[in-house]
């Protein structure tokens, strides 16, 4: 077995594993100090009211908002946005100074060059459930085996991660019938991604694997999407002439405004 998907197992039984109470409280308490989390955006609010340490990884926000207007594409989840930008020849970055071909990432022809990408890095310290950005349909539904490296932003200076990370490729349609793609990408020690609306996708397969949706998979703006363990990334791709980027911040929280499809 691949050493990462080992450890990966490994670090994901110790985490769904229920503790005697005190035990889990302190793990959970620990948890929650080094990363700093807020713990009075959430619902419990008690790290010791979780009884697994996934319990808290994938805990609830108290309030989200996102905003109504159907053209405005928000932000999936709590996220660092460690690159964005024109998609040139069919290369996009992975961050500043490492990039890749689309077809490294996504195994079919999407035919987006000329449009423009956006990278949501997911720490430890963020929520772990990801949203829909924007009204829409999923059509296409892929996943790609691969290893579990880190995706922290260091590690992503270093070498290409994304393209060789186990992933899931979402081809979604938007609501002016034009093809989008939501990558979630698996993390060092992410055992799974999870998807609300297919649950085969949550096997680990050996090999590419598409499911194709004869009755698109129709979702809301906010809707809950999935969720993460620990923390991964986010990519989202856009054909040429249909989006234009308007988030000037570095750091965002789910619901903030990304864009706008026109």
């Amino acid at each position: 077995m691949n050493p990462s998907r080992l450890l990966s197992k490994i670090v994901v039984k110790i985490a769904t594993t229920k503790f005697p109470k005190f035990i889990q409280c302190f793990i959970n308490k620990t948890y929650v100090k080094i990363f700093k989390i807020d713990m009075e955006k959430y619902e419990p609010e008690n790290p010791c009211d979780y009884e697994t340490l996934n319990d808290l990884f994938i805990r609830h926000k108290k309030y989200i908002e996102f905003y109504e207007d159907d053209d405005i594409l928000v932000s999936p989840s709590d996220s660092e946005v460690i690159a964005n930008g024109d998609i040139e020849d069919n290369y996009v970055y992975q961050i500043k100074g490492k990039k890749y071909k689309i077809d490294e990432l996504i195994p079919y022809e999407t035919k987006i060059d000329g449009g423009y990408f956006i990278n949501l890095y997911l720490s430890p310290s963020d929520y772990h459930r990801f949203h829909v950005p924007i009204d829409m349909e999923i059509v296409k539904a892929t996943y790609i085996p691969g290893t579990l490296m880190p995706v922290k932003p260091a590690q992503l200076e270093k070498e290409l991660v994304f393209p060789k990370n186990k992933r899931v490729v979402l081809r979604c349609k938007d609501k002016k019938d034009r093809y989008f793609y939501f990558v979630a990408v698996g993390a060092m020690i992410v055992g799974k991604i999870h998807f609300n609306f297919d649950e085969r996708l949550q096997k680990d397969y050996e090999e590419i694997t598409t499911f194709e949706y004869k009755k698109p998979v129709k979702l809301k703006k906010g809707d809950e999407l999935g969720r993460f363990e620990f923390g991964s990334s986010i990519l989202l791709f856009f054909g040429p002439d249909h989006f234009k980027y308007l988030n000037q911040q570095d750091k965002v929280e789910v619901g903030d405004i990304l864009g706008e499809i026109f």
